[in-house]
């Protein structure tokens, strides 16, 4: 089948790669078929066209890229709506978007995309309390505390 994209032109699509949203996106609930392209040399950030809408793309990307690991379960609805309950098929993407008041990407890490990568369904799971932690992987740079903080009696550790 062929498509057209504002990012990537006119493409073919192969039938068998197609992903379904049967409930759409939030905002986009009309919008149920879509592909997932990538740029060659490009692994980071992916784009989710639709399939009816050639000026509806999603730039996305796997949140463990960013160090962000999620932790939730599926609920019973959400779990036949994905048609499995293995872990492995289930592909976790972030929608990107910029931020127009600073020069910054940001990701929408409260409402991932879940997509079961065998049977390509997918839908968008809204998260109520997402708890966020640092996870320090630089260990060779120390982070010093300002004159400010030292007065006020922060002390490291």
């Amino acid at each position: 089948m062929k498509i057209k994209s504002q990012v990537f032109g006119e493409q073919t699509v192969d039938p068998d790669t197609i992903i379904t949203f049967p409930r759409g996106i939030p905002g986009f609930e009309d919008q149920t078929r879509f592909k997932l392209f990538h740029q060659e040399g490009k692994q980071v950030i992916y784009w989710l066209q639709s399939l009816d809408d050639e000026d509806l793309i999603f730039s996305v990307a796997q949140p463990s890229t960013f160090n962000i690991n999620y932790n939730f379960e599926l609920s019973d609805d959400e779990t036949t709506l994905l048609q499995t309950d293995l872990p492995d098929e289930i592909l976790i993407l972030i929608i990107l978007h910029k931020d127009e008041s600073t020069p910054t990407i940001k990701g929408s890490i409260n409402s991932p995309l879940l997509i079961n990568s065998v049977k390509r369904i997918g839908f968008q799971k809204v998260l109520v309390f997402v708890e966020q932690s640092i996870t320090l992987t630089e260990t060779r740079n120390q982070i010093e505390l300002s004159e400010r903080a030292q007065a006020l009696g922060t002390s490291q550790g």
